[in-house]
């Protein structure tokens, strides 16, 4: 690490993708070019020791990354802080919490696939935090790899304003380099490893090529910097230095993304990309940051990376190692020292920093101190992802992530009863660090419940429990995550009259309850309370507890058991007695008055609908299609491209287990699939009274029991 922290010279980026697009493969280039690491490993490579930043065991042997690996290093001089995160839709926590924190990504495409579902997905994750990116088509040495074409797919698919910034010197097995259209010039990689970069005039053949791609460039770039524009309309032709800073503050302000071209896993075209990290993504002080000022009603405060000012730093991520709880953290104004006492601001608990680290994906090193625009990791600092920590003179919160809704839950307890403890611990462990992995206790069953992003999700942690708390765990059969909703407007008018000796209790509620619109794909968790109660006909005091009532019957509907969401309450009236009266009363009238009238407002019980991308060889497209219609999924389209055909559709979660083996039986091993939630829709009727029937069943069970 450089020994001074020069903030200009610091880039804090992320590696984002879909799953097996080569992120890992990237990483592990980007640490051997840089001199953090003196051998390459491949992710399912030959010598069994795997990439280094897949530090997991189960990373390994599954040649996914699962958790988000944070390292460091310099690049001529730059220092960075580079986070490499998951793919798969199951993990999209830890690709939320790690956008949340940096200050710019780089979005990794198959040159063949283009732009796939978890693409999309990470683009969106990238919009919400206003992360400013590069694009990397990676793996051009494959056999109808075309990069003019996935950089449409950026233009089409995610409204990206996206501009070739390099062209390939051949593809497929001829892949030797890239010509830079800013420099003009080609660079070759050579040697084994393509660590040497070989700078020479542009091959004769690719002059055109090059020419017509840097006049889009330039074109493109006058949409959105007047300086360029100035000079296009002129027909002058811009400086090297004016095009690179005219990149670098479009892509800041997130109205440009560069492309850039290559082969991680050929040794192509990587230290060129790690070039454009330098020149154009953001350093910390380029990066607005906000926080809440939790002394002024939440008000927004701009974080400013100073090391002066007083300490603001945010932790994005646990991990439970050998020496205990290892948190990373972001640092966005201020500096932190070893020893130093800090207050989480969160529950204002003072805590001392014991150790400081820097992370090499598993390794460490210590360090004393660290300041504004850094991210390390402390030793011995208990709390949650997304507590924000301050020196005490300021009161300041960050904003938190995003965390989507649960879609599946399993029943889950330990196979002996000496591993109670250890499943406990787990448990504990698992939920602290992972916001999207959730657990609860059935009260009627007394089952331990876990719920989370998918099937693979919640496989991993039931295997993590089993290697890392050597406790064998029973599963039952996952649970989709139902919902249910009313369909009509329907009155309610209920009285609570409870006499017993002493004061009795006495509530009246009369109003409405409605069906309320939810945005298309949100969780429908939609939930409306309005007050038209006049001339005090319920006290003030107690109108909280009728809300409170609708809310907590709505935890569990009487048509399936499961949440009622997308429902307005509409207080209208009601009656109050000046000694019996309570809150308990007016909580209990209003509880009884939703059992009471919900069947009579056209019950609707809903279901996860998953949006599915499945791909395989074409041959295959008519099994493909047909498994999915077999599954009530819908198709949404097709697109043929190399040979093989994607099939985009929506399908019901509850259809969607045991789909991989089905697909592999159908396409001989050859299909492969990812899923990501999509929205809630109704059940067809027949399912629907299928389940309230089990409901019912399962209530007079439990009643006789």
């Amino acid at each position: 690490m450089a020994n001074e922290w020069v903030l200009e010279k610091v880039r804090n980026f992320g590696i984002s993708a879909h799953i097996d697009s080569g992120k890992t493969t990237l990483s592990e280039r980007i640490l051997f070019y840089t001199g953090r690491i003196h051998a390459i490993h491949e992710v399912r490579g030959k010598d069994g020791v795997g990439a280094t930043m897949d530090s997991m065991d189960l990373e390994r042997e599954k040649g996914i990354t699962i958790q988000s690996a944070a390292t460091y290093g310099q690049w001529k001089d730059i220092t960075f802080n580079l986070i490499d995160t998951p793919g798969h839709v199951d993990f999209t926590v830890e690709v939320e919490r790690s956008l949340r924190v940096l200050d710019g990504a780089i979005l990794v495409l198959c040159g063949v696939a283009g732009v796939q579902s978890q693409s999309i997905t990470v683009d969106r994750q990238m919009k919400r935090y206003n992360v400013p990116r590069l694009a990397f088509v990676n793996k051009l040495d494959r056999s109808g790899a075309n990069p003019f074409r996935v950089m449409e797919g950026l233009r089409e698919k995610l409204r990206l304003n996206a501009v070739m910034a390099q062209i390939p010197i051949g593809l497929e097995d001829k892949l030797a380099g890239v010509v830079d259209l800013v420099k003009m010039r080609a660079f070759y990689n050579e040697g084994e490893n393509g660590e040497n970069v070989i700078e020479k005039d542009i091959p004769a053949d690719l002059i055109d090529q090059a020419k017509e791609y840097r006049t889009e460039l330039i074109a493109k770039l006058a949409d959105v910097d007047e300086g360029i524009a100035e000079k296009f309309l002129m027909e002058e032709e811009p400086t090297e230095q004016e095009l690179q800073a005219a990149i670098r503050k479009a892509t800041i302000a997130l109205k440009f993304v560069p492309v850039f071209c290559g082969s991680a896993f050929k040794n192509r075209g990587v230290q060129k990309l790690l070039d454009g990290i330098s020149d154009y993504l953001p350093n910390p002080k380029e990066k607005e940051n906000t926080g809440l000022d939790l002394d002024k009603g939440e008000e927004k405060v701009i974080m400013e990376t100073d090391p002066s000012k007083p300490l603001v730093a945010y932790a994005f991520k646990l991990d439970d190692g050998r020496y205990g709880q290892l948190t990373y953290m972001r640092i966005y104004q201020g500096t932190m020292k070893k020893g130093d006492f800090i207050i989480n601001t969160t529950n204002q608990k003072k805590v001392k920093i014991p150790r400081m680290v820097r992370m090499h994906s598993n390794e460490m090193v210590d360090i004393d101190s660290a300041s504004a625009g850094d991210i390390v990791a402390l030793f011995g600092v208990d709390c949650a992802s997304g507590d924000t920590f301050t020196d005490g003179s300021i009161n300041v919160a960050m904003s938190s992530m995003f965390i989507p809704e649960a879609v599946i839950s399993l029943a889950v307890a330990p196979k002996s009863k000496d591993a109670a403890s250890n499943f406990s611990k787990a448990l504990q462990k698992f939920r602290k660090e992972d916001p999207t992995f959730r657990v609860k206790r059935d009260e009627e069953s007394n089952e331990t419940i876990i719920e989370g992003m998918g099937e693979l999700h919640l496989e991993i942690y039931i295997e993590r429990m089993k290697r890392e708390f050597n406790c064998e765990v029973i599963a039952g059969k996952p649970q989709v995550a139902y919902r249910e909703t009313i369909s009509r407007v329907t009155d309610f008018d209920y009285t609570h009259k409870k006499q017993t000796g002493g004061s009795g209790q006495y509530a009246k509620v009369v109003g409405t309850i409605e069906p309320l619109q939810v945005e298309e794909g949100k969780d429908p968790k939609a939930y409306e309370f309005e007050d038209e109660v006049v001339g005090g006909r319920i006290p003030k005091e107690f109108i909280p507890a009728v809300d409170e009532g609708f809310k907590e019957q709505m935890a569990k509907g009487p048509l399936i058991g499961f949440p009622i969401v997308g429902m307005k309450v509409t207080l209208k009236d009601g009656a109050y007695h000046d000694v019996d009266s309570s809150y308990l009363a007016f909580k209990i009238a209003s509880m009884a008055a939703l059992r009471e009238v919900y069947m009579e407002a056209g019950p609707i019980a809903l279901e996860p609908i998953m949006k599915l991308e499945t791909v395989a060889p074409e041959e295959y497209q008519g099994a493909v299609m047909g498994g999915i219609n077999q599954r009530r999924g819908i198709i949404q389209g097709t697109q043929t491209l190399e040979g093989s055909v994607t099939v985009l559709a929506e399908v019901p979660l509850t259809e969607m287990f045991g789909y991989s083996t089905d697909l592999r039986s159908s396409t001989q091993g050859k299909g492969e699939f990812t899923m990501e939630f999509a929205k809630y829709a109704a059940v067809p009727r027949t399912i629907q009274e299928e389940l309230h029937k089990k409901y019912l069943e399962k209530r007079a069970a439990e009643a006789k029991g």
